[in-house]
């Protein structure tokens, strides 16, 4: 989904890949079920005077409206994903211009979550990954953020090797 498994590593494997939580589809779905209904009425109210160059006005506001704020957000969903492999954390995004951010799992310092009311209801939630450089990865609205907290730090278990508990 995210990446492909020729940008993989030598043994490389990937763990889990996701796009951001559908939550962001929310208010573009509303717009288009509101923008429908208007232009329906829109057409069927004006006078037939005014016809047919109103109606060809109404759809042309219509279509800029669901272009902007529905085709465009959907786009960015669909392109912003988060990859997780037993090496590293890979985000990608953009329709055009595309933008990453490859985090190596050995840089890792902290992870942390953040899950507001709303993010409970829906499932998903912020997840923030702390490094030595200072400046932390946060990645928003992954879905099911306490699981993939859960992955990354048994990956950083792994990564890190187990303590020695033999003979204590």
């Amino acid at each position: 989904m995210a990446i492909k498994r020729d940008q993989l590593g030598r043994d490389e494997h990937i763990v889990t890949s996701m796009r951001t939580h559908g939550k962001a589809l929310i208010v573009p779905v509303l717009v288009l079920i509101v923008m429908s209904a208007l232009l329906g009425l829109a057409i069927a109210f004006f006078p037939p005077a005014w016809q047919p160059w109103a109606t060809y006005a109404s759809v042309a506001v219509y279509v800029l409206v669901v272009v902007f704020a529905v085709l465009l957000p959907f786009l960015r969903w669909l392109t912003a994903t988060y990859t997780i492999t037993d090496r590293r954390i890979v985000t990608r995004r953009g329709i055009i211009n595309k933008t990453g951010h490859d985090l190596p799992l050995r840089r890792i310092n902290n992870v942390n979550y953040e899950r507001s009311l709303t993010d409970r209801m829906l499932g998903c939630g912020t997840l923030i990954l702390e490094t030595a450089a200072g400046q932390p990865l946060t990645l928003p609205d992954v879905p099911k953020v306490e699981h993939v907290h859960v992955t990354i730090n048994d990956l950083l278990y792994d990564v890190h090797g187990a303590p020695d508990t033999a003979d204590e």
